[in-house]
């Protein structure tokens, strides 16, 4: 499936679908947040914050999350 079609899938989820509030975890980044999180949720965000940052600049994690934060903000606009 191209891309542009799975993301044009992506874009009509709604964030209270469980793919919607797995994204939203995985992209959370506010510790406050993140701190009223339950084990579960909490366990989601670390793994994938180690899954991205492993062989990856502080930089470039740090654009990386910005593009999916404006990315995921535009599909649920």
């Amino acid at each position: 499936m191209p891309w542009k079609e799975f993301s044009a899938l992506l874009s009509g989820l709604a964030p209270e679908t469980p793919l919607g509030r797995v994204v939203a975890i995985r992209a959370e980044t506010n510790k406050e947040v993140i701190k009223n999180f339950t084990p579960e949720q909490k366990k989601i965000n670390k793994e994938y914050q180690r899954r991205i940052a492993n062989g990856m600049s502080k930089e470039k994690y740090k654009r990386e999350m910005d593009r999916l934060e404006k990315e995921i903000a535009r599909m649920f606009q």
